[in-house]
């Protein structure tokens, strides 16, 4: 198989950069570099009926992935978890065709499996043997779990009220654990500090260009396993936001390579109601997010006060004609037990946020009963047996 990565872009400044040294962000405008692809090339060669038979993970696309030699990926087996179709809960909050993929299944237990490998994969492809990361929790397992399978040193720098499983994931895969005072953007500091000081690569979200490109298999994998016709919404808990961007930017790479039509899913982002920057910023009609302050909720993977593709995230909800409303940790609770009850998934909270989104989009008639409606539940609710009430 040949990848047909050709350099990296500035999402903001259209800059392009070479994909063959470490990059972060953009040197021009520090904004988000996307990997490109050859497609025009990649669409008279890379033809669906070549997913036939290959291994059921994410690597399935490996010719629009960022890793230009086999040898180099670091693989778990993450990527193709299920779609469910959930008729019992859609009863339950109003939806008569509801399915769930469940990233629960991913070798880490999250959809941060993705990311991470595919960001550790190309760190050592370039050559870099010491990552670091700030992560509110499940990034942090599943950095350490990937760079340990790659041979590689891992730097993880966590709030202390991180979810005690990610603690202990990081620790049993020999990461280097630093339990900090404060919430993610903290630890970002810290990291980034770290990384300078001792000679670290940092993967943090969406600050270096090759984790979203694990993201965004998700999107693949949703278009093969709908038999190329994507769902009508796509509802998705946000925190960093790396998920809702790396599927809309597969969504267009599908389009590009002859795919998939232009009929997109309209993006729902949903956050936590004491930490939502991008539903405020949605609902004023601005470019960014400024950072929430006090930041609070039980869902780890959505206390993210500040997102540096804000502005990424919100251009994917304008322009699919979604939206970004917020929902509270009572309704997530309450919700995670419904879920279990009437499906026997237990989904983490975050998962079980895009429900209760779901069922408010419907009762404000956002969405139709008669559409389909995918939710994402992006981790295991074992994680977070801590902090659930």
């Amino acid at each position: 198989m040949k990848s047909y990565l050709t350099n990296l872009e500035c999402t903001y400044c259209s800059e392009t950069f070479s994909a063959d040294e470490p990059m972060r962000l953009c040197d021009k405008c520090g904004k988000v570099l996307y990997p490109r692809y050859d497609i025009s090339t990649a669409s008279k060669n890379f033809t669906k009926d070549l997913l036939r038979g290959r291994a059921p993970n994410m690597w399935r696309y490996f010719e629009m992935m960022p890793i230009r030699e086999e040898c180099n990926v670091v693989t778990l087996g993450e990527g193709f978890t299920p779609i469910f179709e959930t008729k019992a809960l859609g009863g339950e909050i109003g939806s008569k065709a509801l399915f769930l993929k469940d990233e629960g299944l991913n070798p880490t237990a999250s959809f941060k499996a993705r990311g991470l490998s595919a960001a550790v994969s190309k760190a050592k492809e370039l050559g870099i043997n010491k990552l670091t990361m700030p992560s509110a929790g499940n990034a942090a397992g599943a950095m350490a779990s990937y760079a340990a399978r790659a041979g590689l040193e891992a730097f993880v720098f966590m709030p202390q009220d991180a979810p005690e499983a990610n603690q202990k994931e990081v620790t049993v895969s020999g990461g280097n654990l630093n339990l900090i005072d404060g919430l993610i953007s903290d630890a970002g500091v810290i990291s980034r500090g770290k990384a300078t000081e001792m000679g670290l690569f940092d993967v943090s979200t969406l600050q270096e260009p090759y984790r979203v490109e694990g993201k965004k298999t998700m999107g693949y994998e949703i278009a093969e396993q709908s038999g190329w016709i994507l769902p009508d919404n796509i509802i998705y808990p946000t925190g960093g936001g790396t998920g809702i961007v790396g599927m809309w930017k597969a969504f267009q790479e599908m389009e590009d390579l002859g795919w998939i039509s232009s009929k997109r899913p309209k993006m729902f982002a949903i956050q936590a109601e004491n930490c939502a920057p991008i539903v405020r910023a949605f609902e004023n009609g601005d470019e960014f997010a400024e950072p929430w302050e006090n930041a609070s909720t039980m869902a780890a993977g959505m206390r993210v006060p500040s997102a540096i593709g804000d502005y990424l995230i919100l251009n994917a909800i304008r322009e699919s004609g979604g939206c970004a409303l917020t929902v509270s940790d009572t309704e997530m609770a309450d919700m995670t037990n419904i879920i279990g009850s009437l499906e026997g998934f237990f989904v983490c909270p975050e998962g079980a946020a895009t429900a209760c989104g779901a069922k408010k989009l419907i009762e404000y008639n956002l969405i139709d009963s008669e559409e389909t409606t995918l939710l994402l539940n992006t981790g295991s609710g074992l994680k977070y047996l801590d902090m659930l009430p």
